[in-house]
């Protein structure tokens, strides 16, 4: 017999030409996220220009009435002497006049080319002032000037004399608009870091009042998982309004689901169960006739009897398999396999078989305990019929990450001849026994590789490393 034979038996996989999954839809949380960060970063920039444009205009009207001050100011300090001469004024409403390159101008001009500036605006160029009428103002800017950009407020004047003329001059008051502007950028540089830290507080109150929200939702999917796990029947906690309806429906579909599972298993083997007390007392009747006429019948009919009834048994065995399901109880395997091996040795007493258990800590099957006896029961019972003295049993947990319930790993070992190479795939067959001689209908291999394939499990058949018969491997993937 050759060693290291191996006989995968896996479900189907997908093939490597499938177009790539989709990808994967954002979560509740991160799409209320972006939808708020892009709501928010929308409206602070709306309050943030609307603020800017209304500091700008209340500072272009501060600006409006501080040169109109300034104005006022200098028309009552300049005077007009009896012969209609004006006076120029001897003092400033505000150091800057009087400091060259200031940015603050002072221009005053008038009948009979009287021209007066302070000494801010001496050498500068002025001549866009038109003179007004008395009691006429303006307010223009920012115009582009040999200076920069300027706003001037100019006012009219007319000035009676003790001998009854009217002189008539016109002041303006202009300033830079780089004074304005450097208060406006002051402005939107403090706005801008305020509305950033606002909208960044904002962001982690409203991911804060999002994780509270979705809390119920949380609540759900963890209750699931220990649905799953087979830890809760259904869905217990206490659920918010909204979610009500929603936790009741899956609490139904699950009830509904297992109770489905259970009429459909106890019909098949009702079914199964009247077929076979006709098919037993056929077969007793058969084997009780005697005389030579009916031995050549009763035999062709008592071997059609028996083939019968090892499909009514194979069947019942497949109709009890459940397969994978969602929410499946963990079933502990230690208890189990203790009591499947105290009655096979007892079965096999003669045989004096020594069987040795290897089970992890925490070993346990997720899925009906009637499919976890019939694959450790078959599996066990082929290892005592053709051990010689000694059969193990090992059993391990093999979690995977990002997976709730790890997978299963068994292995039935024996200290038996083994089997060749060329009989695995024969002897896996259903019907086939590995020798003619042994009894037992030649199904329990067969029941074996579909409750594997029913878990979507591996069913690996090789040479026993360490008791040199033959060895039974099944992977149940973690799910």
């Amino acid at each position: 017999m050759d060693a290291d034979t191996a006989l995968p038996s896996r479900a189907p996989t997908a093939t490597t030409n499938e177009p790539s999954p989709a990808r994967r839809p954002l979560s509740l949380a991160a799409r209320a996220a972006i939808a708020t960060g892009f709501v928010l970063a929308g409206f602070l920039g709306l309050v943030g220009l609307t603020l800017s444009q209304a500091n700008k205009e209340r500072a272009l009207s501060a600006l409006h009435d501080r040169l109109q001050n300034f104005a006022i100011a200098y028309i009552t300090n300049f005077d007009v002497n009896r012969y209609g001469r004006i006076l120029s004024p001897d003092t400033s409403p505000d150091p800057n006049f009087s400091r060259p390159g200031s940015g603050l101008y002072a221009v005053a001009v008038g009948d009979k080319d009287f021209r007066w500036e302070s000494p801010s605006a001496i050498g500068r160029d002025f001549s866009f002032l038109v003179p007004l009428e008395p009691g006429a103002s303006r307010f223009v800017g920012p115009i582009d000037t040999r200076m920069g950009r300027l706003y001037y407020y100019s006012y009219g004047v007319a000035w009676d004399t003790e001998a009854g003329k009217s002189v008539r001059f016109t002041v303006m008051v202009a300033q830079t608009e780089d004074q304005l502007e450097g208060g406006n950028m002051a402005y939107r540089r403090a706005l801008v870091i305020w509305l950033s830290v606002l909208g960044v507080m904002l962001m982690v109150l409203q991911l804060l009042l999002l994780r509270w929200s979705l809390t119920p939702l949380r609540k759900v999917a963890s209750d699931m998982s220990r649905v799953e796990r087979g830890d809760s029947e259904q869905l217990d906690s206490q659920y918010p309004l909204e979610l009500t309806g929603l936790t009741e429906r899956i609490n139904a579909f699950i009830t509904n689901e297992r109770e489905q599972r259970t009429r459909y298993r106890h019909t098949l083997a009702d079914l199964a169960h009247s077929l076979k007390t006709p098919l037993a007392v056929i077969r007793s009747q058969l084997e009780s006739t005697t005389g030579e006429v009916l031995a050549g019948r009763s035999t062709a009919v008592l071997d059609q009897v028996r083939r019968m009834d090892e499909l009514v048994a194979y069947q019942l065995a497949r109709a009890a398999t459940s397969g994978r399901q969602t929410f499946a109880s963990a079933v502990p395997i230690a208890g189990a396999a203790e009591d499947l091996v105290q009655g096979l040795e007892k079965v096999y007493a003669a045989k004096n078989v020594l069987c040795e258990f290897d089970i992890g800590e925490g070993a346990a099957f997720y899925g009906e305990q009637g499919d976890l006896l019939e694959l450790l029961g078959n599996l066990l019972e082929n290892a005592f019929k053709w051990a010689s003295h000694r059969v193990l049993l090992e059993v391990k947990a093999q979690p995977e990450h990002g997976r709730k319930r790890p997978g299963l790993y068994i292995s039935v070992e024996d200290d038996g001849p083994g089997i060749a190479e060329d009989k695995i795939e024969k002897v896996l067959q259903r019907g086939v026994r590995g020798d003619e001689r042994v009894q037992g209908h030649g199904i329990g291999l067969s029941i074996v590789q579909d409750i594997v394939h029913a878990y979507q499990g591996e069913l690996v058949v090789d040479r026993s490393p360490e008791l040199g018969g033959a060895r039974f491997s099944v992977r149940l993937a973690a799910s």
